[in-house]
């Protein structure tokens, strides 16, 4: 526990005092955010608000985890090292893409192969070694096993595991970048999921398979160090916070969106919440599900189903305020996430 207050604390003081920092340095170097010209009218003023803003919570998260493990004599673990490779590499990917667009003054960065050539080889990484790793116990961070609560159903294979984990690493990194479209909207909900896997790593722990093998025990390699990983993150997001809220100071940009994504969906394949990932990220889903039919839709019959996609777009243009927007989704997703605590701890409910 000692372990998660300091990692949090750290990394919520770094974000605090360090996203200032960056914001100056950005404005200095003229690094401000390109707004796309397609995009809602209202979001031209926001033309120039420093961006990369990710970078900050990212390092923060760095430095929370490992002050966690050096202030206490631990030592980290391969679970956690997994999930922090997950989060920094894609957030290098997308770091790649934020500098694009600022220095060529462009709303494009990379080209969308070169942007998916980099998440995959980092999710390769991820997944391959999320596979092997095994501790004294022979459990290993992941196995090839589909999850919701826990593993379930028979092993899919070493080589199906490593593609759906890509499909997963993907569909996550590129859903927080399309909910990314309002100051305070991708922080907030992720930062909600990313306490969700604090209790969840620290039920797991107390209920490990490692200390009692009762019908219920979680067969997870390092539930703490991942609750250390989603306290780090999560105080570095609440530091960042302070400065994205409406209305903005800075922008995470694709640095902060995707390394957000890799937090999430890595914390997902390693304490075995495949599926419950899907519940406790509702608002984020239904935003990428907003894209897919957008699309889907006019290619059918010529006809745009929102007034713009991704949702939150389609409310602005619908005249709600953007403060009134960020809310309600706010609102939405503490549902959602409460939805998917309330079905982590069902099976533990007494049975009459």
């Amino acid at each position: 526990m000692t372990n998660i207050i300091i990692a949090a604390g750290v990394a919520l003081l770094f974000g605090m005092v360090g996203t200032p920092v960056w914001i100056r340095i950005v404005n200095r170097l003229g690094y401000g955010q390109m707004i796309r010209q397609e995009g809602p009218e209202a979001h031209l003023k926001k033309r120039g608000t420093p961006t990369m803003g990710g970078t900050v919570f990212v390092l923060g998260s760095l430095v929370g985890y490992g002050a966690a493990h050096l202030l206490t004599g631990t030592s980290p673990t391969v679970s956690g090292g997994l999930v922090l490779f997950l989060m920094t590499g894609l957030g290098a990917v997308g770091f790649v893409d934020d500098y694009i667009k600022v220095f060529k003054q462009r709303s494009l960065g990379l080209r969308s192969g070169a942007k998916m050539i980099g998440i995959i080889l980092v999710g390769v990484v991820f997944a391959v070694g999320s596979l092997n790793f095994p501790n004294h116990l022979d459990v290993t961070p992941a196995d090839a096993h589909l999850s919701f609560l826990r593993d379930f159903g028979p092993a899919i294979g070493a080589i199906p595991f490593v593609i759906w984990a890509l499909l997963l690493i993907a569909a996550t990194s590129n859903g927080v970048n399309l909910t990314d479209g309002l100051d305070g909207l991708a922080a907030g909900p992720c930062a909600m999921v990313l306490a969700a896997y604090v209790l969840i790593g620290n039920w797991q722990l107390r209920n490990s398979c490692e200390f009692a093998l009762a019908p219920n025990c979680y067969n997870v390699r390092d539930p703490l160090d991942l609750a250390v990983v989603a306290a780090a993150v999560l105080g570095g997001v609440f530091g960042f916070l302070w400065w994205n809220a409406p209305p903005a100071k800075v922008f995470m940009g694709d640095t902060g969106s995707l390394a957000l994504g890799g937090v999430l969906v890595g914390l997902a394949i390693l304490t075995r919440t495949q599926f419950l990932l899907g519940v406790l990220c509702g608002l984020i889903v239904m935003i990428t599900l907003s894209v897919i039919i957008q699309v889907g839709g006019f290619k059918l019959t010529k006809k745009r189903v929102f007034k713009m996609a991704p949702l939150q777009h389609h409310f602005e243009l619908s005249g709600w305020a953007e403060t009134t927007i960020v809310v309600r989704f706010w609102l939405m997703s503490a549902l959602f996430t409460a939805i998917g605590l309330g079905l982590f701890y069902l099976e533990w409910m007494p049975k009459k």
